[in-house]
């Protein structure tokens, strides 16, 4: 079996895909196989060169454009590794990054998130400056990025990234299902990572009020019990945001197959379980 598996969704992004390839290529530990998802790009560049791409360890998945989370569950999905660590098409890793991440999560069943420092490069340079982790500090926004190691079996367990979080933030939910269920966090303190910044709005800054709110009413709608066991962290305006969605949130009926939310003009709709 393979022990880690790195996902790469790319949409569009084929003039970066050789970079981060060989930055995986490049690592010090090499029990790892690479899969290119790529997510119904519209790109000419970027089909033709995933139509035919030869590198070692690494194979494609070809899907319609399902959106960042669907793409990352369908890499995993088909992934044989035991860890997993998504890497976005157009970011890159520095070569000891899964050296060390594997033998923090071989030696540490309680651990279930690997991350590092991390630095921009691209149109802005400079070090990543973060939040330090806490639970405390999560609840309030997230300070882990997507490209940290975690266990295939807890993606099992938590169902994965959720298909919810259309606008963004899918990893901050899948986090938060993964502290939710347990898991310990744990930072090498060393730059491992390398973020690549554009000239254009990135998803960090780019997310209007009204999609921030809807995104964190659907991770309030997934992890009510967490915020609430831990309301005295919230700081005032997501304690707001909390205060709102407990007012304003409701299903249409104990008894219907769905439970449907409304947030605004959005609407989410969730099967019952049975």
């Amino acid at each position: 079996m393979t022990k880690v598996s790195i996902i790469i969704p790319c949409y569009n992004h084929g003039k970066y895909v050789d970079e981060a390839v060989a930055s995986c290529l490049n690592q010090t530990y090499q029990d790892i196989e690479i899969i290119i998802v790529n997510d119904g790009s519209i790109d000419a560049m970027t089909n033709e060169l995933l139509s035919h791409y030869q590198k070692p360890k690494t194979r494609v998945i070809t899907t319609q454009n399902q959106g960042l989370a669907m793409a990352r569950n369908t890499g995993i999905q088909a992934a044989k590794g035991v860890y997993i660590l998504p890497l976005d098409a157009d970011d890159r890793i520095a070569p000891t990054y899964i050296e060390k991440a594997v033998k923090i999560l071989d030696t540490n069943p309680k651990i279930g998130i690997v991350y590092c420092n991390a630095e921009f490069f691209g149109a802005q340079q400079g070090i990543w400056s973060l939040p330090e982790y806490s639970l405390a500090t999560e609840l309030n926004g997230n300070c882990l990025f997507c490209t940290s190691l975690f266990r295939k079996e807890a993606w099992e367990q938590v169902g994965g990234y959720k298909k919810e979080m259309k606008y963004g933030w899918e990893d901050y939910e899948f986090w938060l299902s993964l502290l939710e269920k347990g898991c310990e966090v744990y930072k090498i303190p060393e730059v491992l990572f390398y973020y690549r910044q554009h000239v254009t709005a990135s998803m960090l800054k780019s997310i209007d009020e009204e999609k921030r709110n809807y995104l964190y009413n659907v991770i309030f709608s997934f992890h009510q019990d967490l915020y609430k066991t831990h309301k005295k962290f919230l700081k005032a305006d997501i304690k707001q945001l909390f205060k709102a969605y407990n007012h304003a949130f409701f299903y249409k009926s104990k008894t219907a197959t769905h439970r449907i939310y409304h947030i605004g003009k959005f609407t989410l709709k969730f099967k019952r379980k049975k």
